[in-house]
């Protein structure tokens, strides 16, 4: 078969992690991004890096280099490049394959340079210790091309009522997963242990995975000072891991390139097919908490695009930053969770490292795709609230008609949306749909969050500082229970 010499492929895949034992040994994030370059580049079986006309990195949350890709640039010897940073989101690394995927194939790209990185772990240490980072920052006009379109995901309202975190918001999908499976809560408890613990123990074989002790359904689920309860009914070790200091890099050319460089045909793996696409902006909107109609269009549209079925593609990357992420995407990509689901370990266990973990999945499925060439990959990034969506479907065979893409967004905005009823429009009586406990570090259920419907069907938000309420809501279903609502969203049971 002939290649069109513009085929985009991926050459070198490289993972760094980096456990410092003090501020003093530690690493900034563009230098675990040069350690991920360069173990990219010797997985390519190139000398160092490459000639690259692209520096592209993903928005990094921890440190503000203003213009990381420079940096980084500097760090390589490389000059006269595009320098460029994605818009923030776990969308972000796939959507920067996906875009860089369509810059090689028309000509706009040759080569380009993706990485990522977070030294989380080292930043929030410094802050604790009140030490000032001597990292480095750009001249405040120095900024890079952006790629990619910021996404306002908070309605003011939500704003206003200070529902603006994963952490309150991914709970409460939780809730309503559960009440639609008919579980109680030991019940769904249970089955999120035994989810949980699987995933630990992918983890527990991965090098590049950040925790590799295997953890029980029962180590997962139990309450305890190590393992306190975030947002009801998620415990620590339910949520993504951000405590990190780790970094991921590809390569990216088209054939001719990779031919030119000398790179083993056994090293390439294509990217053959990306989607990208959103679900309504904002949560108040959606039809459902416990359906992502979004990821249902992109995800079939991008294994359409690549010619296979769900059941035809044998690894696979869910993306994990909570369980009812997980569950979300796999009920609408159609992927049983009984099989293995998660390349890495996933967010809570190989490592959360903000907007860039899909990076880590994808140079994971790239090495994994070598030593089974005959397979696909898919790897789902998601960003924001389940609301931004990107997908790679992956293959070290060579697509017969170049990399396949599409942006369905029309016909994802053409859905139902819900109105959103505030002020004394939303005064009165109202069912939850779905709700969560916010928990002080002290392990207390501190307030309780509930979105409601109104006897007409619009969206209402409840909220309630009162910790009697918030304890009760902690015991038994909540789900379909009649509440109160004033005008401020004071939720009265």
């Amino acid at each position: 078969m002939t290649l069109d010499p513009r085929t985009p492929v991926i050459v070198g895949v490289g993972q760094y992690l980096h456990r410092s034992e003090s501020l003093a040994d530690a690493l900034e994030p563009v230098a675990l991004m040069e350690r991920s370059v360069l173990a990219a580049a010797a997985d390519a079986g190139l000398d160092g890096p490459p000639c690259a006309d692209s520096v592209r990195v993903v928005n990094i949350i921890g440190w503000r280099y203003r213009n990381a890709p420079r940096f980084l640039a500097e760090r390589l010897g490389l000059s006269d490049c595009e320098l460029a940073e994605s818009t923030a989101g776990g969308n972000s690394p796939q959507a920067l394959v996906n875009r860089t995927a369509l810059d090689i194939a028309s000509g706009a790209v040759d080569l380009a340079i993706l990485s990522g990185a977070e030294a989380f772990r080292t930043y929030m240490r410094a802050r604790k210790e009140n030490v000032t980072l001597d990292w480095p920052k750009a001249d405040e006009h120095d900024v890079p091309m952006t790629i990619g379109k910021p996404l306002d995901m908070n309605h003011p309202h939500e704003r206003e009522l200070g529902i603006v975190m994963p952490v309150q918001v991914y709970p409460m999908f939780e809730t309503a997963l559960r009440a639609e499976a008919g579980r109680t809560v030991e019940e769904h408890q249970a089955h999120l242990g035994a989810l949980w613990s699987d995933l630990s123990h992918v983890a527990a074989s991965n090098p590049y995975a950040w925790i590799r002790e295997p953890k029980s359904a029962e180590e997962i689920t139990t309450v305890g000072p190590k393992n306190r309860m975030i947002g009801f009914p998620y415990p620590k070790l339910m949520n993504s891991n951000s405590d990190v200091d780790m970094g991921a890099a590809l390569i990216m050319c088209s054939v001719e390139v990779a031919e030119r460089l000398g790179i083993a045909r056994d090293r390439w793996v294509f990217p053959r097919s990306g989607t990208d696409c959103h679900e309504h902006n904002f949560v108040s909107n959606r039809d459902t908490f416990a359906r992502t109609p979004a990821i249902e269009l992109g995800g079939r549209r991008a294994l359409d695009l690549a010619g296979v079925t769900i059941d035809e593609v044998a690894l696979i990357d869910l993306y994990s930053c909570f369980p009812s992420a997980v569950q979300l995407g796999a009920a609408s990509l159609g992927v049983d969770l009984d099989r293995q689901w998660s390349r890495t370990g996933g967010l809570p266990f190989a490592g959360g490292p903000w907007n860039n973990y899909p990076m880590h999945a994808i140079a994971t499925i790239v090495s994994e795709l070598r030593e089974q060439p005959d397979e696909y990959g898919l790897v789902w990034a998601n960003g924001g609230y389940a609301t931004k969506h990107s997908f790679g479907v992956y293959a070290a065979t060579p697509p017969t008609d170049g990399f396949g893409y599409d942006h369905p967004q029309a016909e994802i905005d053409a859905l139902p949306k819900r109105s959103l009823a505030i002020g004394e429009e939303a005064a009165g009586s109202a069912d939850i749909e779905a709700y969560t406990v916010m928990f002080s570090r002290d392990n207390e259920p501190e307030s309780a969050i509930a979105a409601c419907l109104l006897p007409d069907g619009r969206r209402a938000w409840g909220k309630s500082s009162d910790t009697a309420v918030a304890a009760a809501m902690c015991d038994g279903e909540w789900v379909g229970i009649s509440v109160e609502l004033d005008a401020d969203a004071t939720m009265r049971v």
